[in-house]
């Protein structure tokens, strides 16, 4: 067998997701194409879902998606330079940050929600 066979297998230690995977795709000028994202330190990545449900969690019931295995997400992300594939992610957006001015309208918002909430006699 050539080497080039090889190249896909997992190391024996390595877990991979096993079977095909969602991923979530969008329309392009050929047809469909897999989306990438960035990590929260600015790398771009290739990501997939091992169950439609937790694609549908995160990104909505009516996102695109196909299904696809590994290897092949992985081929069609080399071409653009993306060799970080993240399986099953937990998006999380960063908090803005926030004035000094909003801290205080803030504070006060959330007094008088306090004070709402309490009866009077």
């Amino acid at each position: 067998m050539s080497s080039a066979a090889f190249a896909e297998d997992a190391e024996p230690g390595e877990q991979g997701p096993a079977g095909p995977l969602f991923v979530p795709v969008r329309p392009g000028p050929t047809g469909m194409s897999p989306r990438f994202f960035r990590t929260p330190l600015g790398f771009r990545t290739a990501v997939a879902f091992t169950s439609e449900q937790r694609l549908t969690s995160l990104l909505g019931a009516h996102h695109p998606r196909i299904r696809l295995s590994e290897p092949a997400l992985r081929a069609l992300a080399a071409p653009v330079g993306i060799a970080l594939l993240t399986v099953d992610p937990l998006f999380s957006a960063p908090r803005p940050k926030r004035t000094e001015t909003q801290d205080r309208t803030v504070g006060r918002a959330g007094h008088r929600r306090a004070m709402s909430g309490r009866t009077t006699c």
